[in-house]
C-alpha cells in the first residue's frame, strides 16, 4: 500500500480509538491496573519511610526551624511527581510487554477478523518473547545512543547532535511498538528493523507521533496501549505481506 509518509502520524488518533472496544479493552485495563498498584504501593512505602525519618530528625531541631518540616515534604512530593512522570513508562514497557501482544493481537483480529499466527502461544512463552524482545531493545538502544552522545560534545558535529537525537528517538519508538504487531507475525528484530525501513518516513512520522503524544500530561499514561494498537494498524495497513 503506498500512502503519504505522514499518514504514520494518524495511527495515534487510530489507536485512541480502538483502546475501548469489546475484546481490546481488558488488555488495557490489566497492566495499567498493575503499574497503578505497583506505584501506589512503592509511594506509600516510600512516604512511610520519609515520615518516619521526619518524625524521628525533627524533633532535635529548634522551634524556629519548623517551617523546615512543610518545605521537605513539599520537595519530597515534587521528588515522587519526578519518579512518577519519568519511571511510570519504563515500568509499564516492563510491565505491560506480554499483555502488549495480546493487545496487539486483539486488535488485528478486531480489525482483520483474523487472529496473528502467535495468538494461540501460551503466556510464558509470550512473556519469554515480549522480555527478551524488550532486551534486545534495550541493548540496540544502546548501541547507538553511546556513539550520540559522544557526537555531542565534538565541534562541529555537536551542531547536528540535536536533530539526530530527534531522529534516533522517533525511531526507537517506531521499533518499540511496531515490535508487537510484527512480533505475532513471526518475525524477528532485525526483521522488524528491515521492515521498517522499508518505509523510513512513515515509520518515522509514526514514533514521532508517539513522542509528542508521550509529552502531554496525563494522556502520556495512555500512550502504551495506544501506541500499541496504532503499530498494529500501521502494520495491517502499510505492511500487509509481512506475515514470516
Amino acid at each position: 500500500m503506498i500512502s503519504n509518509p505522514f499518514t504514520g502520524a494518524t495511527y495515534i488518533l487510530k489507536g485512541l480509538q480502538l483502546i475501548n472496544k469489546p475484546g481490546i479493552r481488558p488488555f488495557v485495563i490489566i497492566p495499567l491496573l498493575i503499574n497503578s498498584l505497583l506505584f501506589a504501593g512503592l509511594f506509600w512505602f516510600l512516604g512511610n519511610e520519609f515520615s518516619s525519618l521526619m518524625d524521628s530528625w525533627l524533633p532535635g531541631l529548634p522551634d524556629w526551624l519548623n517551617w523546615l518540616s512543610g518545605l521537605l515534604w513539599l520537595l519530597f512530593a515534587i521528588v515522587l511527581l519526578v519518579i512518577f512522570f519519568f519511571g511510570f513508562s519504563l515500568l509499564a514497557n516492563l510491565v505491560g510487554a506480554p499483555f502488549n501482544s495480546y493487545l496487539s493481537a486483539a486488535v488485528e483480529k478486531y480489525m482483520s477478523g483474523h487472529p496473528p499466527l502467535a495468538d494461540s502461544d501460551s503466556f510464558m512463552l509470550v512473556l519469554k518473547k515480549s522480555l527478551s524482545g524488550e532486551l534486545k531493545k534495550m541493548i540496540y538502544f544502546a548501541l547507538w545512543a553511546i556513539p550520540l552522545f559522544i557526537i555531542s560534545f565534538i565541534p562541529p558535529l555537536n551542531l547536528l547532535s540535536p536533530f539526530l537525537w530527534l531522529v534516533f528517538g522517533a525511531w526507537m519508538m517506531s521499533i518499540e511498538y511496531a515490535d508487537y504487531p510484527f512480533g505475532n507475525q513471526g518475525l524477528t528484530f532485525p526483521d522488524i528493523r528491515r521492515k521498517l525501513k522499508q518505509k523510513p518516513l512513515l515509520s518515522l512520522m509514526f514514533g514521532g507521533s508517539v513522542m509528542l503524544a508521550s509529552m502531554i500530561p496525563l494522556f502520556n499514561f495512555l500512550i502504551m496501549p495506544v501506541a500499541v494498537a496504532g503499530a498494529t494498524v500501521m502494520r495491517l495497513e502499510q505492511f500487509p505481506d509481512s506475515a514470516h
